[in-house]
């Protein structure tokens, strides 16, 4: 058996090049079934449909980031065990930002026009976090998913009462978000430290507020 060949700086490159590109400008598909299943259509008012898609594009974006996040923190993870956590993690976002691309489909909107600068961005706090140690870099993931479970639950009080296809979806991205930071913290999460959650709470709200309408 041959060994395995190791990544060059160009493989990784590329690796995280096609990643970039397939989150942004493809279409991932799931590989679990979407939670919406057989749940009935409900006919919305324009109003509703028009709010309804704000939110699910912010959790679109939401999931545009993790990808971000995560992958930047395992292109710089120095444990292998903590490599296959953030990718198996960001295997799962996936699942969700192909679930909430199709809800945004049968809402007849789009996903968010600065899904390149969300995944940037989210990509280079990851990597940061990541140089500063496995420990921190899942600190972050902790305090992500802490933080994403907070706005689904406001989304799920939110939502219109008639989109039950949204609400099946959100339910189970919850579920997923906690079990996340449940295993990060299992794994070795190092509590960050004030201003840094406050600071990621500002920016989260900046996001929102421009993703429900762009």
């Amino acid at each position: 058996m041959s060994p395995l060949r190791l990544h060059t700086p160009l493989d990784q490159f590329l690796i995280e090049t096609q990643r970039a590109l397939e989150t942004v400008f493809g279409n991932p598909p799931a590989h679990r079934p979407n939670p919406a299943g057989d749940t009935p259509e409900v006919e919305l008012d324009a109003g509703e449909r028009r709010h309804a898609a704000g939110l699910m594009r912010i959790n679109h974006v939401g999931e545009v980031c993790a990808q971000g996040l995560y992958f930047g923190q395992a292109a710089v993870a120095r444990d292998d065990a903590t490599r296959a956590h953030l990718l198996e993690a960001a295997q799962e976002e996936t699942d969700h930002l192909a679930w909430c691309a199709d809800r945004l489909r049968e809402l007849d909107s789009r996903p968010s026009l600065f899904n390149p600068l969300w995944y940037a961005g989210s990509y280079a706090l990851g990597a940061a976090a990541g140089l500063r140690g496995d420990g921190w870099s899942l600190g972050f993931v902790v305090e992500t998913e802490h933080q994403v479970e907070a706005h689904l639950d406001e989304h799920l009080e939110t939502l219109p009462e008639a989109d039950l296809r949204s609400r099946e979806i959100l339910k189970v991205m919850k579920a997923d978000e906690a079990r996340h930071a449940e295993h990060a913290e299992h794994a070795g999460a190092r509590v960050l430290p004030p201003p840094i959650p406050g600071l990621m709470a500002a920016a989260s709200r900046f996001m929102k507020a421009v993703a429900y309408r762009l």
